[in-house]
C-alpha cells in the first residue's frame, strides 16, 4: 500500500493461481496485437502506466469478461477496436489537434458541410 492525497492506495497485485495468471498475462499480450476492444484497452493503459502494468490490468478484464460470460451462458459480442474513441470523440478531437500542432501544423477545425 502507498499513500497518495491522504487516501491508501493498492499498489500489487492479489494472491492467486499462477500458472492462471501467467496465462492471462500471454493472452493480454497476444491480444495487444490484434484489433478488438481488449486491445484498445491495452494500448490506452500501456501509454500511460507502461506495457507490464497493462497487460495485467487486460489480464484482469479477460478473466472478469469470462466470470460474466460463463455465469449468464452468453457469448462475447466485441465492442471495436474504435469504442474509446466513439465513447469520447471531443477528446479524440482535442487529442489530434495538440499532436499536430506540436509538429508544427497550424490548425483550424471547421465542422463537416450538412447535406441538403
Amino acid at each position: 500500500m502507498r499513500e497518495s492525497g491522504g487516501k491508501k492506495v493498492s499498489t500489487g497485485t492479489h494472491k492467486g493461481n499462477r500458472v492462471l495468471r501467467t496465462i492471462l498475462v500471454q493472452a493480454a499480450h497476444a491480444l495487444a496485437r490484434t484489433k478488438t476492444y481488449l486491445a484498445a484497452q491495452f494500448r490506452r493503459i500501456a501509454a500511460r502506466r507502461g506495457k507490464k502494468r497493462a497487460a495485467v490490468a487486460v489480464a484482469h478484464s479477460i478473466l472478469t469478461l469470462a466470470y460474466y460470460l460463463i455465469s449468464r451462458q452468453e457469448t462475447y459480442k466485441d465492442l471495436g477496436v474504435d469504442y474509446f474513441d466513439k465513447k469520447r470523440p471531443e477528446s479524440v478531437k482535442k487529442l489530434l489537434i495538440k499532436r499536430l500542432e506540436k509538429l508544427g501544423y497550424q490548425v483550424t477545425v471547421e465542422p463537416p458541410p450538412v447535406a441538403i
